[in-house]
């Protein structure tokens, strides 16, 4: 039972610091859009987010480039991920880290998109 709880509890934490860093970055336009990471323990996925129009600009999947989550497979995604924005013509974006911490792959994953010519 207790394990659950331990779940439930960073599950929890994740969210309030989703809600936290939400604020402070703000929200994403057409010019400048949002860049929301998500990891789960086999994927990682990433979106950018014009939260005015409430539309999804471009978006990444490691599933769908048959890629496990490592930091070598971040920058991958990374990488493929900047070219969909440049083709949509996005060269700045707002870095949002969904709460996850910054290390790890969500950093490769930053890391990626600056090697790639975008701006965060």
């Amino acid at each position: 039972m207790s394990r659950i709880k331990d779940i439930a509890k960073k599950n929890s934490s994740r969210i309030v610091r989703k809600r936290r860093v939400r604020g402070d970055i703000g929200r994403g336009t057409a010019e400048t859009p949002r860049v929301t990471v998500f990891k789960s323990n086999r994927y990682l996925s990433a979106q950018a987010i014009d939260d005015i129009a409430g539309v999804t600009l471009a978006a990444v999947n490691s599933k769908a480039l048959n890629l496990s989550v490592s930091r070598e497979n971040a920058a991958k995604v990374a990488a493929e991920f900047a070219e969909k924005l440049k083709a949509a013509g996005i060269e700045k974006v707002v870095f949002d880290r969904n709460g996850y911490l910054y290390h790890g792959v969500v950093a490769a994953f930053a890391d990626g998109l600056r090697e790639n010519g975008i701006k965060l």
